[in-house]
């Protein structure tokens, strides 16, 4: 047999081909939020993209899309369940309506600090509660971030309960914020998040309730004059997977995922617990009346109702005493 050049090249380079792995080929997520460029949320998880990038040879390429861009938190939520979305942010209070018992520390005043808070997250109690959710969805539940202490503005001074009585307070559309209101005896008024600023300016409700670095982030204080330190509630998001996504990772990617939707969990956290010490005296360079009201009196109409399902209580007793039994690791 006559082997010519030109064959011999091509043999050659069949060879070469034959000898070089071929990229895995790339898969590419959506990663939706309802939460502004600037915040920790968002570019942690910008963080979390790449580095899921980087330690997975580029086989997984995730696209975060922010503000509302692919809905609001109940669109998202509704996403994931189709698949259209393959990773959120959502408050606890939403995956609430799926499995009540995950949105336990969005009771008002049921966590005592962002100590216990951090206890919660580290605890079993923690991983038992989110295995529900699992077990109903097959979603991931990979990391709980702290979104902060939620405080009440309006355009009148609040010092004690009775003060927001009868007031249209705007609310997200999750069952568990009508407890708070309740406590208090206010009008709650569920408002997507995007629409709240509009809200405000326009008076269809009379105030709103947000962690001071949401507050800033959205620039609800140009709309509102002053803000009450009342730490209602200490607000959590999970980050969760699509169960679409996370039966077919291998165990390798799995454990990659987790790791780090963890750190970027706890960068997050961190980021946002520093801000909250300095916002209140940046409100007040603003021009805010900033109010530490009596926030024992507030805690004192809000307990009654942790265990009341009528208030929208959805957990076991068990559960919540084991919450409550929680101390700060030292």
């Amino acid at each position: 047999m006559i082997v010519t050049r030109r064959n011999a090249l091509i043999s050659g380079a069949g060879l070469a081909l034959a000898a070089t792995p071929l990229r895995a080929q790339t898969t590419k997520l959506k990663w939706a939020h309802v939460y502004e460029t600037n915040e920790a949320y968002h570019t942690e998880a910008l963080w979390a993209a790449q580095e899921i990038a980087k330690r997975t040879n580029g086989k997984y390429q995730i696209d975060v899309f922010p503000a509302s861009q692919l809905g609001n938190e109940n669109q998202i939520n509704e996403g994931l369940s189709l698949g259209t979305v393959d990773m959120i942010y959502t408050g606890v209070a939403f995956a609430g309506s799926i499995h009540k018992p995950i949105a336990i520390t969005n009771a008002p005043y049921v966590l005592r600090d962002y100590n216990h808070w951090k206890a919660y997250r580290d605890a079993p109690l923690f991983r038992q509660i989110a295995s529900g959710y699992e077990g109903r969805t097959r979603h991931k539940v990979a990391s709980l971030t702290y979104y902060g202490a939620r405080h009440v503005t309006a355009n009148k001074a609040i010092n004690k309960p009775e003060d927001m009585r009868g007031m249209k307070l705007r609310v997200p559309p999750a069952p568990l914020f009508l407890m708070f209101t309740k406590s208090v005896g206010a009008n709650a008024t569920p408002i997507a998040f995007a629409e709240v600023y509009l809200a405000l300016q326009q008076g269809t409700v009379d105030g709103q309730e947000n962690p001071l670095p949401t507050i800033m982030a959205k620039k609800f204080y140009e709309v509102q004059s002053h803000i009450m330190l009342t730490g209602h509630i200490t607000e959590s998001l999970v980050s969760v997977v699509g169960s679409h996504v996370w039966s077919k990772l291998n165990d390798a990617e799995k454990a990659t995922f987790q790791e780090v939707l963890m750190q970027a969990a706890a960068r997050a956290s961190e980021a946002i617990r520093t801000s909250e010490g300095l916002l209140a005296d940046e409100f007040r360079k603003l021009g805010k009346t900033v109010i530490e009201p009596d926030r024992a009196a507030f805690r004192a109409v809000a307990i009654p109702l942790h265990n009341d399902a009528s208030a929208g209580a959805g957990w076991s007793r068990a559960e919540y005493d084991a919450l409550q039994a929680l101390a700060p690791s030292s």
